[in-house]
């Protein structure tokens, strides 16, 4: 598919069950994402469709994002994971399912989104100090799980990233 094809086709819709297994491969192939089970993705389409999206063209996904209202603070939408095909990179996709996202929970009165990103990843720093900008709302970042958290996995700080309150 080429980014013609992708940039006029795309459209962005919530999860359903038949999504689980490409979810899955998509996470696969976008490395250093974590891949989770292929279970994991089914209950993602089963109990947290509202609050996730995908991307597709043509029938294929080409984009993930992931979320959930947070329990113990219902105005805040925490994204898990974001992941985009290496040939849908670019097109700004990542932050049209976030947008999507964001507009989906306004009716239950969100107005903050968590997410958590690694140091080293600043592709995704970029992304959601963006959305801080483009949404005109501040943008805390705090250190929500420590090296030591993970243990022997030798894992990254994960550094929370709290945008909002938006308007």
């Amino acid at each position: 598919m080429t980014v013609e094809i992708i940039k006029d086709k795309v459209t962005l819709r919530n999860l359903n069950p038949d999504d689980g297994r490409n979810i899955w491969e998509l996470v696969k192939a976008c490395p250093p994402l974590d891949v989770n089970s292929c279970y994991s993705y089914l209950l993602l389409t089963e109990h947290f469709r509202d609050t996730c999206v995908v991307a597709e063209a043509e029938g294929k996904i080409l984009g993930y994002v992931s979320g959930y209202i947070l329990p113990k603070k219902e105005n805040t939408l925490f994204i898990w994971q974001v992941a985009v095909s290496s040939e849908a990179r670019g097109l700004g996709l990542a932050k049209r399912m976030i947008n999507f996202l964001r507009d989906n929970v306004k009716e239950r009165n969100v107005t903050c989104l968590e997410t958590t990103i690694t140091p080293s990843n600043t592709a995704s720093q970029r992304l959601f100090q963006s959305l801080a900008e483009t949404w005109d709302a501040n943008c805390e970042k705090t250190i929500l799980f420590t090296t030591e958290h993970f243990g022997e996995e030798g894992h990254e700080p994960e550094e929370c990233y709290r945008i909002g309150p938006w308007k």
